[in-house]
């Protein structure tokens, strides 16, 4: 995969105290470099009302959003992807599964900001291939019959696939920002808004709030151009809870607590969770257990439950960033390897589909 986009500079002299500024294409132009078909418009259109109808209670089947932490290797991304879609083809009768394709990845201090930023993984930030690759990347997720998600997290870049995404997150940095809540007002796709780094879910319960209503805020245009973007307002929003740093919050007095708070303030109880994070202890082997855990309380009855978010690679674990990178181990979080998460989807489509019989 190889495009032949590149940022224009605008000015090749600074002084040390003056950025550098390059010109990207406009998300128009790279639409119309590589295109959505027709024929796959209306497959993602399909994806994001079954996952609407997940959200509303019309699907009783159960949401999973499963997939690398990032995505750093075009090819074992791709493999994971044809592996996960027949997968996805064997539990289909009681669970959605949605490829995580995330090409942006926030930091706490610095590092490597993701596939969009630097998909060369050498520092030299070649943004423009990095947009393009991200959306050729997701383009062939979702030929293979895959919905497709990811985490915004810089608004500029989002229209450069968001014509691609069934279903998108807020990360639990980004909940809280104004910007933030104002992009997903206007996106045509359910998003989910991560609780805050606290493990509160105070601050995405606003967000879903204010996510609902229509937003005029200043924007970019689908050529480039500064624009005043007026949005409809985005009523297939849903809670994700990740843990936080006093510790996890997926247990059922938690579950409980947060279903009671948005019943009290009439916002429908919809809630994912995320199994890595702080759900996890940031171990990514204890993934499996969590997710057992919260499919017992829905088995049990709790049908505000409706989803789990598992972060998952070919192999297990993770490494750092070396000019040596070990094939199909994700570059930043712990990853569960695919075997051990085919086993654990395959065995919660058992336990889902006997419930169901029964």
């Amino acid at each position: 995969m190889n495009s032949s986009i590149s940022a224009l500079p605008l000015s090749t002299h600074t002084c040390a105290n003056e950025a550098l500024t390059l010109r990207l294409p406009s998300s128009l132009q790279l639409k119309q470099q590589l295109p959505l078909s027709h024929a796959l418009s209306r497959q993602v259109a399909a994806h994001r009302q079954a996952v609407r109808a997940i959200l509303n209670g019309e699907d009783q089947r159960l949401l999973v959003i499963v997939g690398p932490c990032s995505i750093h290797d075009p090819q074992s991304a791709l493999e994971y992807a044809g592996k996960l879609a027949r997968l996805a083809e064997h539990v289909s009768d009681e669970m959605l599964l949605v490829m995580r394709a995330y090409v942006e990845k926030p930091r706490t201090t610095v590092g490597w900001k993701g596939l969009a930023y630097d998909p060369h993984l050498d520092g030299s930030d070649d943004m423009a291939g990095g947009l393009a690759l991200s959306r050729e990347l997701m383009l062939e997720m979702i030929r293979l019959g895959l919905p497709v998600a990811t985490e915004l997290l810089q608004p500029m870049a989002a229209g450069y696939f968001d014509d691609l995404l069934s279903w998108v997150a807020i990360g639990a940095r980004t909940t809280e920002s104004q910007i933030h809540r104002e992009m997903a007002s206007g996106l045509s796709m359910p998003v989910g808004f991560k609780n805050g780094t606290d493990g509160g879910a105070t601050v995405a319960v606003d967000a879903m709030r204010s996510a609902a209503h229509p937003h005029r805020h200043f924007g970019v245009d689908s050529q480039g151009h500064p624009a005043i973007i007026q949005t409809p307002g985005n009523v297939d929003t849903h809670l994700v809870l990740r843990g936080g740093h006093q510790g996890p919050n997926h247990d059922r007095e938690s579950v409980a607590r947060i279903h009671a708070e948005l019943i009290r303030l009439k916002i429908p109880s919809r809630i994912m969770v995320d199994c890595s994070h702080a759900n996890s202890g940031k171990d990514p082997l204890r993934q499996p257990g969590v997710f057992n855990e919260v499919l017992e309380q829905r088995l049990q009855g709790d049908r505000s439950l409706i989803g789990m978010m598992l972060e998952s690679h070919l192999f297990e674990g993770c490494q750092p960033l070396s000019a040596s990178l070990q094939y199909g181990v994700s570059i930043t979080d712990g990853c569960l390897g695919f075997s051990a998460t085919e086993q654990l989807l395959l065995d919660a489509a058992q336990r889902l589909g006997t419930q169901a019989r029964g």
